[in-house]
This record gives C-alpha cells, structure tokens and sequence, in this order.
C-alpha cells in the first residue's frame, strides 16, 4: 500500500481512544500512523498508553505558556509540522482549539464526542446530561471540527447506543466508549483514503475503490 498518513492525536485523559487508533494503527495495511501524541495535563495516563506503543509523546500545559491558549496551539501545531501530520485526531481532548490551528487543518481534525450531535454538544459532561435529561438512545459521534460553535462540525460518523434503567454514568459511559473504539479508528481511515466528500454541512462516504483486477 501507498504510505501511511501520519496522524497527531490530542489527548487529556485516560487514552482509550489513542489505544483504539494504535491497535488499529498495528495492522500494516491501516492507512495512517499515529507519528506524535500532545497531552494538556503532564499527568494524563494517555501519555502511557503512547510510550507504552513507542510512539512519541509530549504533555503542553496551558500553564507553560502564560496561560495564553493561542500560543500554545502555535507550539502543538510547530510540533505537528515537524512530524508531518497530516491529520488531526482528538481523543478525549477538553480544550478549544483556537481558530489559528483550526485554520492550519481545514477538513482535517476529526473529534469524538459521547453524544448522537447535536444534542448535548459542548462540554464534557455529553452522558451525564444524557442521564439527566432521560433520553433513551444517545451514543456518540465523530466530527470534522471548524470554527464556531463548539462541536458543530459536520458529523462523519454516529453510533446509537441505548441507555438502560439501571444505567449510572460509568456504565453508560463505558458502553460508549465501546463504541467510539470503533468509530474512530473507522473515520480515520476514511479520511486517509479521500473517502469523505463534504457538501455544506453534509458529509457524503465514498465507497471502497473496487480491487485492481489482475
């Protein structure tokens, strides 16, 4: 196969999504690579979960800047051109990317968020607000971020997850989780191999090219 994209993940957690991305990442025909992972918090597990894979790892606090959030965007983003990303991801990550670096990758920073956008966009909290409200289906969803409002991209991607009686937060999140697994490491591959076609605020899926004949 061509070579892979390689790819920069934002993180600020525990890593389960970068984990999903580098299991994926280990079958040689994926079609990205993940080449760098920036942390916000020195002490998000996501940072060992990357050394744990060998890939390269960095944790950027806003702090570190003067608390200046556009400047540490432009040092994520100097670091990101010196790996040659390609692709954005941002698993997990709880900070707003400024318009500057948005800018820097049009189409080209996929998000995913615990909710069927756009309901209960904005936030970290998606399924405690789910809970709260009484929904009976939510899930989550893979978008293409832009600026404006805070998770209102086009969507790439959604997965319906059902939402029981005895469900808490950690159940319903967990089984969420399982879903973004699968997503994301999906629309990534997507992205890599020009199959996402945006119309507007649609985003069309191309389907797989047919095998070469021999």
């Amino acid at each position: 196969m061509s070579e892979r994209a390689p790819i920069g993940v934002l993180v600020s957690g525990t890593g389960t999504n970068l984990d999903a991305l580098l299991q994926a990442a280990r079958d040689p025909d994926f079609p990205a690579r993940v080449a760098l992972v920036v942390a916000n918090r020195r002490s998000a597990h996501a940072l060992d979960v990357a050394l744990g894979w060998g890939v390269p790892a960095v944790a950027l606090p806003q702090a570190d800047f003067g608390g200046d959030a556009t400047v540490r965007d432009r040092e994520i983003h100097a670091r990101f051109q010196d790996a040659g990303v390609r692709l954005v991801v941002c698993a997990g990550y709880d900070r707003i990317l400024s318009d500057e670096f948005i800018d820097a990758y049009p189409d080209a920073i996929l998000n995913v968020h615990p909710s069927l956008l756009p309901a209960f966009a904005g936030g970290m909290d998606a399924v405690e607000r789910a809970l709260a409200r009484g929904v009976r289906v939510t899930g989550c969803t893979v978008q293409l971020l832009e600026r404006g409002e805070a998770d209102g991209g086009p969507i790439v991607l959604q997965a319906a997850v059902p939402v029981e009686m005895e469900d808490d937060v950690e159940t319903l999140r967990r089984r969420i989780h399982e879903r973004e697994w699968e997503l994301l490491p999906r629309a990534v591959a997507l992205w890599c191999t020009d199959r996402l076609q945006r119309d507007g605020n649609r985003i069309r899926v191309l389907p797989a090219p047919a095998p070469a004949s021999v």
